[in-house]
């Protein structure tokens, strides 16, 4: 593959703006400094127009799972139950991090569906213990987004803590964390808002900041990270200082281009995909009523075997998809439409897909009918 030259079309990490990089390339230089001070403190302004919160922002060196590490880890003890919706293997990755701090109550959802409203209201009801409910708003391993602020409307309803993983919404889709009574939404840098892997941000409101204890963890300790970027516009311990120059580029970028406009771009683009797959005679595999509009699953045909598509994909035509995951792997492929992804872009992707699909065998469809979907929403 060609670094330089490819259709990079995962859903995360995404491709990277040639301005975002290049605002990491100079010398190393201290952060306990005003100038950092100064590039955090811009940072925290734009995180607040980026969640669209009033409250309180952190930065976090680490993955988005970091992000969400912090939230739980600093609220939940070992004799305290959380309630966690699965549908996909980051809805039940929540599951797995509460499990190590407390007690866990998963919600099952079939993967490639929403979650249920009713059954999440019965459990809560059952669980009157329970201290929070946490929700993958954008579950990027099926292709569904769920109903996040019906989620908000049942955990103030029962006055639980609700925990937002935004990690592949914020930024691409709407996300409304004070409207929506999230007290703790996160995001991940190389999602959305395209800069490069290895931050996450968490939005906090004055409530769940309230709930945040202390000492319960070091280096992941969110209370702290969260008084130190309101006292100095610093983080407590060294941050990734060239990741964080890289993050503010592609905030102000994404404030540059509007964040409604971003996220109705990628609602067109989204549909486009899903118009193009269905021209193909090809099956999505998330409900179609709560589809994601930052990635798209798309199941194979018979005889398609995924690992030889997708290599000879990315070896004969320059383009990266990404498979599916247990246990569904090699049922269907993924395509990443979030962050700077342009429209010409996917349809350079559907005429390889067409392509690779005619060579592998797969030929139950006229030629040209995917891009053509794409061309309509142009």
């Amino acid at each position: 593959m060609d670094l330089y030259d490819n259709f990079f079309m995962l859903a995360g990490p995404v491709k990277i703006h040639p301005r975002v990089l290049q605002a990491m390339a100079r010398p190393a230089f201290a952060h306990r400094t005003p100038e950092y001070s100064e590039i955090i403190g811009e940072c925290k302004e734009l995180l607040k127009y980026l969640f669209q919160t009033k409250h309180h922002v952190a930065i976090i060196s680490g993955s988005g799972t970091a992000g969400v590490t912090s939230v739980i880890a600093n609220i939940l003890n070992k004799d305290e139950t959380m309630v966690t919706i699965g549908g996909g293997k980051f809805g039940e990755r929540l599951g797995e991090i509460a499990k190590v701090y407390g007690k866990n109550i998963e919600i099952s959802v079939e993967w490639g569906k929403a979650v249920d409203l009713e059954e999440v209201k019965k459990v809560v009801e059952e669980n009157p213990e329970a201290k929070a409910i946490a929700l993958c708003h954008n579950e990027t391993s099926t292709g569904v987004t769920h109903p996040a602020a019906e989620i908000g409307k049942i955990a103030k309803k029962h006055d639980m803590l609700f925990i937002l993983d935004g990690i592949t919404s914020v930024g691409g889709i709407e996300v409304k964390p004070d409207e929506w009574g999230a007290d703790f939404t996160m995001m991940g840098s190389q999602k959305c808002i395209a800069a490069p892997a290895g931050l996450a941000a968490v939005a906090v409101s004055p409530r769940g900041y309230e709930a945040l204890e202390e000492n319960k963890t070091y280096y992941l300790n969110l209370k702290k990270h969260i008084d130190r970027m309101n006292k100095d516009h610093q983080t407590p311990y060294t941050p990734a200082i060239p990741l964080i120059i890289a993050l503010r580029e592609a905030l102000r970028m994404l404030k540059e281009d509007g964040l409604e406009n971003r996220i109705a771009y990628n609602a067109n683009l989204a549909q486009a995909t899903r118009n193009a797959a269905k021209a193909l005679g090809l099956e999505l595999f998330a409900d179609e009523r709560f589809a994601s509009n930052t990635v798209t699953a798309i199941r194979y045909p018979e005889g398609i075997k995924d690992k030889e598509f997708r290599r000879r994909l990315m070896d004969e035509h320059n383009v990266v998809i990404a498979g599916s995951q247990s246990p569904y792997k090699g049922v269907f492929f993924r395509i990443g439409h979030m962050g700077i992804t342009r429209i010409e872009e996917m349809a350079a992707t559907f005429a390889a897909i067409e392509a690779m699909l005619r060579k592998m065998g797969y030929t139950d469809f006229t030629p040209g009918a995917s891009v053509g979907e794409i061309v309509k929403k142009m």
